[in-house]
């Protein structure tokens, strides 16, 4: 029997019902298919490289709205134009034309941030760096850092068309040749940033980027990708295609696109880069990115057998809009703009308007629909043609406005709008009113035949929560690194700059942005600031090299970031309201809280926020041993969970008494849960010792201490080596005052401590066995993270476990915290954090180390009694990040209120990087002969 038989057999066999289940469910099957193969793209970001001084989106607007043009005279560089012009096209091997659009610098580039030598970058086709540069720009202005995406499945897909930087090459590569290759100059972008997905340039030539748009966007819906850059380049450096282009009658003599014009002669050649950043709509909203326009449907079809190769279809032309219309599942109706190919050729631009006409003609009495061509404005950018009328489109629908056809001064006459929704705007115009959301086609056409068309709709209304609600009264942290440091202080005026041209910026927006997208460098600076004036003058100032107030800076050695150490407070730090700031604004430290809270309901008298949190006019129990111990452990707890989420995790862990509790859950030894039961079960048993207890710090060595002791070491005992000369006595009180007279008469200064009980003594003899049963019910692992003990002030060995046997003489034993912190710096560790409600273990480690050591180390706490927390916390973050600590900017936007706003990009420290003279191939009429 067949597999199909087989099947069906079984099929057959299947109840009514059952039947009717599976197709049911074999059709929601489809429907899901169906949607995803569908599916809205939304682009959420974008960049651009322009003729013109056009180098980001914003400038480009500006020269649409206000119907400029960026045509100029050939450069100098490129070539000698009047070696090569005549107007007289029977001329064998001349331009007829001195025009074209030129984006400036383009031998500049910035090898040593994008890892790349100086030998291989003048090797390298400049259209390859520019790429590299617009693509970080785009994944800067999409608020996406190189972290975020290094590794994953994103795909890369670019339209490109020329090689002329290989025809300049007088020795091209015979091997390799990753500079100049075609191929390359995709996967060189997949390759720096680290992409896995797929990479690919596509060469069908004006429709090359628009085409590597329907790649990306098949990728992204079958879910071969997450995320994809698209884009386009096109540089002119060499003559031949502008003379073979001349030659075939096809570039206007006065380098004037003039489309839908009566003049249109032909069409001028333009250079152009431009990226764009795409996502599935819906992984766009769950990212919360901001979406600047969506991708509602695409097609590419190809012209066929014509008359001529390079010959326009106008029914190919129709079906591929019909066909982008029906993949978006929209009628004509619902466009009121196209963006057309529109090259400025009087046959090419009436074919395409009638094949537009017979699209859009079953529209009687629908809006009216404009048509446009971004070629009138810089020429025709070839490869990057797609995306640079992509680009325009979505400025265009960002600004409700549609901008002008520049050069337009009489209709021609084959071009026929009667019948058509069509009109040529020639001034600056709001969008057409029509269906919402606003709609325009984009279309591209190959010189070979190959076309394509994109419907690209408004962004949809995105949720947003008030500015007053993200900002508060609250500072942040604004970050901004470079390679070097005059590119950090060009970045800092292009931000001091920016917040000058938009003063409605919020700052929570910003600092989460500056922080959580972008990548980050050697040179670092930080600046708290609540208001955008805060920021201006500050970020001015060290621009212009002076000295900036509040303004932290800091110099990473490459692959460096400091080695820390959490150090979680004892008993006596206690004290009501301790982490209450924290508890009322951070979700991480409050749900930290919270679970342990629940552990702890068996364990307490009351609830642990009484404890910890008391209402105005109680008296909680705080100081009450049995209370004491589990809050410090749930406060140490979570303050270590608030700082993972902010990045900062720990090397090393160690604790001072109680607190080495903390440290042990914090490095794995046991769980949470376990963990709170046994800190809880020890409070219990020492606050019900009977026997009163004495401690007092002693400012001297332990020799002295001990002989000051003698024959009481039954009664008094050493609880804690705290420094060279700094010990903790504990035990009997009478015991302990002989031994404090006897050090007095020696001239040893003494201090007296509020205790309940003496720990850390003889005197806890009875709690040793009850404890022991309560911890042999515990499960005890090796610490996962490095861990010193209390006990001989090392590290546990690998695979040594803190057992029931360690924590019971943890309770007796003296805590050698002075060993544990030169142990600290003989493992180099130079952060020393404080989890606690105090900066005691921090200013006491300083102490333990020599004058030279202690210099070393950055010393930070997480809370203080009277101390602002918002700001502690913001001083600490700043002192490791210009360390060269790995922040986790998002984790400061828990509740993901920030939205993803554009700011400046990265200012590149670019130096001519070209072939020399004597690499280049010349073009002199004579070897173009030959």
């Amino acid at each position: 029997m067949s597999y199909g038989d087989d099947a069906r057999e079984r099929v057959s066999q299947l109840s009514p019902k059952r039947l009717a289940l599976l197709a049911l469910e074999l059709q929601d099957r489809l429907n899901t298919i169906e949607l995803a193969a569908h599916e809205p793209i939304a682009i959420v970001g974008m960049a651009c490289r322009l003729p013109g001084g056009l180098d980001r989106p914003e400038a480009f607007w500006r020269l649409l709205r206000d119907g400029g043009d960026a045509i100029t005279e050939v450069p100098k560089e490129r070539w000698d134009v009047d070696a090569y012009y005549d107007p007289d096209l029977t001329s064998p091997l001349t331009m007829n034309t001195r025009w074209g659009s030129f984006i400036h610098g383009v031998d500049g580039f910035d090898p040593e941030f994008f890892g790349i030598s100086y030998r291989e970058a003048c090797a390298m086709d400049p259209q390859q760096r520019l790429l590299l540069e617009v693509s970080w720009e785009a994944l800067e202005r999409a608020g996406m850092s190189t972290a975020q995406i290094a590794g994953t499945d994103a795909g890369v897909f670019i339209g490109c068309a020329s090689v002329d930087y290989y025809s300049l090459m007088r020795n091209p590569p015979t091997r390799g040749g990753s500079g100049v290759a075609m191929s390359i100059m995709a996967n060189r972008l997949s390759y720096f940033f680290d992409l896995r997905g797929p990479s690919m340039t596509i060469d069908t030539a004006c429709s090359s980027s628009l085409v590597a748009a329907n790649l990306a966007c098949q990728a992204l819906r079958n879910g071969t990708i997450r995320m994809a850059l698209v884009g386009g380049v096109n540089l002119i450096l060499s003559p031949v295609t502008t003379i073979s282009a001349s030659q075939a009658g096809m570039m206007a003599p006065d380098g004037r696109c003039k489309t839908f014009d009566e003049r249109a002669n032909g069409y001028v050649r333009s250079e152009g880069c431009g990226v764009v950043v795409l996502k599935r709509l819906s992984d766009a909203v769950a990212d919360r990115d901001h979406i600047l326009a969506v991708i509602r449907g695409l097609a590419v079809n190809q012209d066929g057998r014509t008359g001529v190769i390079t010959a326009p279809n106008g029914l190919a032309q129709q079906a591929v809009v019909r066909k982008a219309l029906k993949d978006a599942g929209l009628d004509p109706a619902a466009l009121t703009y196209i963006e057309a190919h529109g090259t400025g050729t009087a046959l090419g631009d009436s074919i395409e308007v009638e094949a537009l006409g017979k699209v859009f003609a079953a529209r009687p009495g629908g809006p009216a629909c404009a048509l446009g061509s971004v070629k009138t404005n810089l020429g025709h950018t070839e490869a990057a043609a797609g995306v640079t009328g992509l680009i325009k489109l979505v400025l265009a629908l960002q600004h409700r406005e549609i901008p002008p056809v520049v050069h337009l001064q009489k209709q021609n006459p084959h071009i026929r709008l009667d019948d058509t929704p069509f009109y040529i705007p020639t001034s600056v115009s709001p969008w057409p009113s029509g269906a919402v959301p606003r709609a325009a086609g984009l279309s591209s056409f190959g010189v070979g035949g190959t076309n394509a068309h994109v419907i690209i709709e408004e962004a949809p209304p995105q949720p947003d929560v008030p500015r007053e609600d993200r900002d508060g009264k609250r500072e942040c942290l604004l970050p901004l690194s470079a390679t070097n440091e005059s590119s950090l202080r060009a970045l800092a005026r292009s931000y001091a700059d920016h917040l000058v041209e938009r003063p409605e910026t919020s700052i929570a927006d910003l600092c989460q942005v500056a922080g959580g997208g972008r990548a980050h460098f050697q040179h670092r600076l930080v600046l708290p600031v609540a208001t955008v004036d805060d920021a201006i003058v500050p970020l001015c100032q060290f621009s212009e090299g002076g000295e900036a107030q509040g303004i932290k800076r800091g110099t990473v050695s490459a692959g460096r970031r400091p080695k820390m150490a959490f150090l979680f407070t004892g008993q006596g730090s206690q004290y009501a309201g301790m982490g209450r700031a924290f508890y009322e604004q951070q979700p991480v430290f409050r749900e930290a809280i919270e679970r342990c809270a629940e552990a702890l309901r068996p364990h307490l008298p009351v609830p642990l926020s009484s404890i910890m949190f008391p209402a105005p006019g109680e008296s909680p129990p705080i100081d009450e041993t049995a209370c004491t111990q589990p809050a410090l452990f749930a406060l140490g707890y979570a303050l270590a969970e608030l700082w993972k989420s902010w990045g900062v995790v720990p090397d090393v862990v160690m604790g001072h008494s109680v607190g080495e509790y903390t440290a042990a859950c914090v490095a794995g030894v046991f769980s949470l849960e376990e963990g709170l039961s046994l800190i809880a079960t020890r409070g219990r048993l020492m606050q019900e010792l009977t026997r009163p207890g004495a401690m007092a710090l002693v400012a001297a060595d332990v020799e002295r201490v001990e002989r000051a002791i003698g024959d009481r070491k039954e009664r008094v005992g050493i609880a804690a080596i705290n420094g060279p000369n700094s010990v903790v006595v504990s035990g009997l009180p009478d015991d302990v005052g002989l031994v404090l007279r006897d050090l007095e008469d020696d001239y040893v200064f003494t201090t007296p401590l509020k205790v309940s009980q003496a720990f850390h003594s003889p005197l806890m003899s009875p709690v040793l066995e009850p404890f022991r049963q309560a911890a042999m019910r515990v499960q005890f692992e090796a610490p996962r993270i490095p861990m010193l003990s209390n006990l001989s002030g090392q590290a546990f060995g690998p695979g040594v476990i803190p057992d029931a046997a360690y924590w019971v003489e943890h309770i007796r034993a003296p805590v050698r915290f002075s060993e544990q912190v030169n142990t600290l710096a003989s493992q180099g560790c130079d952060v020393f954090v404080e989890l606690g409600p105090h900066d005691t273990l921090v200013k006491m480690a300083r102490r333990c180390l020599s004058e030279a050591a202690g210099r070393g180390i950055l010393p930070l706490t997480s809370l203080a009694p009277d101390g602002d927390v918002d700001r502690r916390f913001l001083e600490a973050i700043g002192e490791l990040y210009v360390r060269g600590a790995q922040i986790d900017w998002r984790g400061m936007d828990p509740e993901q209120r920030c939205r993803r706003i554009p700011l400046p990009t990265y200012p590149f420290s670019r130096r001519r990087c070209w072939l020399e003279d004597h690499e280049m191939r010349p073009f002199p009429r004579e070897e173009l002969e030959t």
